[in-house]
């Protein structure tokens, strides 16, 4: 019997995880859920119905697990408590200075209906989160470091898009390169945000906008943006739109989780442990995540569990379509 799936939204997410459940074969999707006019949204799963979002009451019975494909800046606060109510969910809430609130609002939800919810699922927070835990127990004495990128920055290049006379724009976090060795080296540097990352800028300007002065005023209010430019080193290119279009249409990220610590009772020993990702899709990614922690969700409900959880809760088999023999066998 197949786990059965809904999507709630259907952009970069929604799609992104219309694709995961294609590449499981214990998954089906089910139904995909829109604020928007359902006529007006095709998806690429032959059969599956587009329903409006305010009909998602009458799936309760359908559906075992619903991924939430919000943003986290107004949709996930909402939206995972108020469905939360109806169904099993995951979501992807990645601000991380809010996931506690957000955890206690959804638990709250989850136990008082009877469901289950798996929240701030993805690559960070999510698989960089477990390698920042394994670390930090395995070399108590020791220091985290973080690296994002080079990937686009989807919430970065929205608010530059916001700029008065930008038509569009692509923002790149990357590496700064002797940070990411002085770490790999084991020099243990105290890193400053501005030390650690750089931020490029790709802009399209519009037409009436396209004059050295609007420029200049556009890049320094990109510059000086605080929360998003304000504490890096920036820099802004301006190039049209067919270059955009044609050289920046893709949603690529990655990064690095590094712990140094040591070992002995002088402390002899340096040890250095370290995740990777490198994404051509960062949608693609993150929802193949969504995916396999909606499997745990399921087996989990199953047992009755309710409430909210997150993934440093979930036991590594309850991801895995292979049982516990099969795992023994060929994975550990």
């Amino acid at each position: 019997m197949s786990i059965r799936i809904g999507i709630l939204g259907y952009g970069n997410l929604g799609r992104g995880v219309e694709c995961a459940v294609e590449a499981n074969s214990d998954l089906e999707l089910v139904a995909v859920f829109t604020r928007r006019d359902p006529e007006s949204v095709k998806i690429a799963t032959a059969g599956v119905p587009v329903v409006n979002v305010k009909d998602a009451q009458d799936w309760q019975d359908k559906i075992d697990v619903l991924i939430i494909c919000g943003g986290s800046a107004t949709d996930l606060p909402k939206q995972t408590p108020e469905f939360i109510k109806y169904f099993n969910v995951i979501d992807s809430f990645d601000t991380h200075a809010r996931i506690p609130e957000h955890f206690e609002n959804v638990d709250k939800a989850g136990k008082e209906s009877g469901h289950l919810g798996i929240i701030s699922v993805g690559w960070d927070p999510g698989l960089f989160s477990l390698a920042r835990v394994y670390g930090n127990a395995i070399l108590p004495q020791g220091k985290d470091y973080t690296f994002w990128g080079r990937g686009v920055s989807q919430g970065h290049s929205d608010a530059i898009r916001r700029v008065e006379g930008v038509a569009d724009a692509r923002q790149y976090t990357v590496p700064v390169e002797s940070a990411l060795e002085a770490v790999r080296s084991g020099k243990n540097p105290e890193l400053t945000t501005r030390e650690k990352h750089t931020r490029e800028c790709y802009v399209v300007v519009k037409p009436e906008f396209d004059n050295d002065t609007e420029k200049a005023r556009i890049e320094k209010e990109i510059k000086t943006m605080p929360n998003y430019f304000d504490e890096y080193d920036t820099t802004v290119h301006f190039i049209s739109q067919e270059e955009l279009s044609a050289n920046h249409k893709g949603l690529p990220h990655g990064g690095f989780v590094i712990r140094t610590g040591a070992t002995g009772h002088e402390k002899e020993n340096n040890h250095i442990m370290e995740l990777r990702l490198q994404l051509d899709s960062n949608p693609e990614f993150t929802t193949s995540v969504l995916a396999a922690y909606a499997r745990a969700c399921y087996r989990l409900a199953q047992k009755g569990e309710t409430g909210c959880r997150t993934v440093l809760d979930i036991a590594p088999a309850l991801l895995c379509q292979q049982n516990g023999e099969e795992l023994r066998a060929h994975l550990l």
